[in-house]
């Protein structure tokens, strides 16, 4: 498959910026740096590329010299998730790799204690918030969950599907692009964030390596933190075949053609991964069209064309449907 356009929302932008002030940085020229203008934080469609977010996460890192964002009543310097991983790497099974990654973590902060539960056929690795303060930060829920369940992940093989996340907060406003990031059933409001997975997968070997773990880290950011496409859904071979035929930009039926059902049965696959064959190809649109006004400097009307609009207006009236802003506030932080 063509490697995909990947967007994400600005509440994640947001999220990730929350704790810097307190640390006595300021966020804008973060998101200056990571060519991300300021002003789209304050509009609720926006969106940024994924190579934005990892640039803001790694300039954050950085200049805190703190993993955790500033999240914490003390710095998680950098190197930490690396530590945390190495003690684990040489883990017989995922259950010992769990348990180590919990030890180590633990000694390296106070706020925070990683936790494997069990539940009927489930097991799940849950967050006890011990500061106060800290257990009312949504975003580090949010970035312990995604980093933890990746790194285990990565141990078990590559795949450790969840059966459920919990949340300990309240469901945000943005709940709605919790999807992409945390591919499960979602419940608000639990007694502890965690997520859980078949209980049999504790028994996993761990199948990485030193060498491994070396090429893992060498771009852990990004590892970590970038939404993932769930490569075996319906979704997924749509948008490629989509990516594939563009500037024609096919239609359901001959997309339904290409891979190899009818139209009302694609119709019906894609209505159970909650999403439809409109959604997903103005998704696509939107996240090619975000890519290209912050890698190029292609012409708003040859934009048009390649995304198959009629012309440069309904373009641009499209994308600020999309994203609330018009496609010259996103070239304008780059691309002139």
């Amino acid at each position: 498959m063509l490697r995909p356009p990947v967007t994400v929302p600005i509440a994640f932008v947001r999220g990730m910026v929350s704790g810097v002030e307190g640390r006595g940085h300021a966020r804008e020229p973060l998101l200056a740096e990571a060519g991300i203008a300021p002003e789209l934080l304050h509009q609720a469609g926006a969106r940024v590329t994924a190579d934005q977010y990892v640039a803001l996460f790694r300039l954050t890192v950085d200049r805190l010299d703190d993993e955790c964002l500033g999240f914490l009543s003390r710095r998680v310097k950098r190197g930490s998730l690396a530590l945390v991983a190495r003690s684990a790497v040489s883990a017989q099974t995922l259950e010992v790799a769990i348990r180590r990654c919990a030890h180590a973590f633990r000694l390296l902060q106070d706020d925070v204690e990683l936790v494997l539960v069990r539940e009927d056929s489930l097991a799940g690795l849950t967050l006890r918030m011990i500061d106060a303060d800290a257990a009312t930060r949504p975003f580090l829920h949010e970035l312990l969950l995604r980093v933890f369940w990746r790194l285990l992940a990565w141990f078990a093989g590559g795949q450790l599907p969840a059966a459920r996340f919990d949340f300990s907060i309240d469901m945000p406003s943005y709940a709605g692009d919790y999807g992409k990031v945390f591919p499960g059933p979602l419940r608000f409001g639990q007694p502890r964030s965690g997520v859980y997975f078949d209980a049999y997968r504790l028994q996993s070997p761990v199948r990485r390596n030193e060498e491994a773990l070396r090429a893992f880290l060498a771009d852990v950011q990004a590892q970590v933190i970038v939404p993932r496409r769930g490569d075996d859904l319906v979704s997924a071979g749509v948008r490629d075949y989509l990516q594939r035929t563009q500037p024609a930009w096919a239609d359901l039926p001959a997309t339904a053609e290409a891979l190899h059902m009818a139209s009302s049965t694609l119709q019906r696959r894609l209505a159970v991964e909650g999403t439809s064959f409109q959604a997903l190809k103005d998704e696509l649109r939107r996240d090619l069209a975000i890519v290209r006004l912050n890698t190029s400097t292609v012409p708003l009307q040859a934009l048009a064309d390649e995304l198959g609009f009629a012309d440069g207006p309904a373009f641009q009236r499209a994308f600020k449907g999309w994203t609330g802003s018009s496609p010259g506030a996103y070239r304008r932080r780059g691309f002139e």
